[in-house]
């Protein structure tokens, strides 16, 4: 029998035996090192949503892509709280998605280990928890109880109608508020959200995102010279084109005219230099029904975290200048 003398000497835990204890009580640890981007996980987690170990990639935005659209606000919130300090730890439930499509809900929770001199986060660690059978549990209570409220429901159901017959019209006015109607691209109201959403999300991971402004040269000589119709089949064409040159994760956006924009998250200058030369190459080798070949300029910047969105705005707008200015199917940035 150890006295309490001999238990003082015990020596401390190390950090294996705490993950291993760790790892028993959740279904899947993570480490963030917040300076390089690194994120480790430990196999419990990518057994837990169906993926071999370590087959996705180790960073935030592996993470923050399996979250559900309708719950990553909420975690987004939660996990800036824990960074600027304003909640002492990251705790969040919401669905992840598995390997097969499908939504597992998940409790997540993190606390900062370390920071760097200046006080920024350094590290992070984690743990998540499968809790899909209790929200499964919860679902099957809340149905029980809407059947016991049977008559009420049926006196609101014209209401519901009603209700149902809105959300549809703003879905709709969503998507095409959201959607270019002559080539369905992504909107200038589109991209405009989705640089700021990658703008905050820059900051809040270090990881750069890159803008590609695409104008068609010598445009109003098609219109004139083959008519409006050549013209907006040019347009529609290049989206084509273009959509076939970037990633799903990528926005192609109509700026306006004949100009377009893409968005390149977690990109920096010289990959965007690379598609953007692929699109230069590809676009200037297309016809349309036989008219010469059409050429694009290209302006090209990286994300600089410091700067306000309508800077970044102005920087990618005036490398397009540049190219303009260096005449036909040339890049600048």
């Amino acid at each position: 029998m150890l006295h309490d003398n001999e238990m003082t000497r015990l020596p401390a835990l190390d950090e294996a035996v705490m993950s291993g204890m760790l790892e028993v009580v959740s279904d899947g640890l993570w480490d963030w090192n917040a300076n390089t981007g690194y994120v480790h996980r430990y196999p419990g987690w990518y057994q837990m949503l169906g993926y071999e170990p370590h087959s996705l990639d180790n960073t935030v935005f592996t993470w923050e892509n399996l979250i559900h659209p309708d719950d990553l606000a909420q975690v987004m919130e939660s996990f800036d709280a824990c960074l600027s300090g304003r909640a002492a730890d990251y705790r969040a439930e919401y669905r992840c998605r598995c390997r097969n499509g499908d939504y597992l809900w998940v409790a997540d929770c993190g606390r900062i280990v370390a920071r760097n001199p200046d006080g920024s986060v350094a590290r992070m660690v984690g743990a998540h928890r499968n809790i899909h059978a209790q929200r499964e549990l919860y679902a099957r209570l809340e149905l029980q109880n809407r059947t016991l409220e049977q008559q009420v429901a049926q006196r609101t159901a014209e209401l519901e109608r009603l209700n149902q017959a809105l959300q549809f019209q703003v879905e709709e006015n969503r998507r095409l508020a959201e959607t270019d109607s002559l080539t369905g691209a992504a909107s200038r109201y589109r991209l405009e959200q989705a640089v700021r959403l990658e703008h905050e999300r820059a900051k809040r991971f270090k990881e750069p995102f890159a803008v590609i402004a695409m104008d068609v040269d010598d445009f109003k000589q098609i219109n004139d010279r083959h008519g409006h119709g050549v013209g907006d089949q040019t347009l529609i064409d290049i989206v084509q084109l273009t959509w076939g040159c970037i990633r799903e994760i990528d926005l192609l956006a109509r700026w306006g005219g004949d100009e377009f924009m893409l968005v390149l998250p977690n990109t920096r200058l010289p990959d965007a230099r690379v598609v953007a030369e692929k699109l230069r190459q590809r676009l200037s080798h297309a016809r349309v029904k036989g008219i010469e070949p059409v050429t694009l300029s290209f302006g090209l910047v990286e994300s600089d975290p410091d700067e306000q969105v309508s800077h970044l705005m102005a920087r990618v707008d005036r490398a397009l200048y540049r190219a303009k200015l260096a005449g036909k199917d040339q890049l600048s940035g």
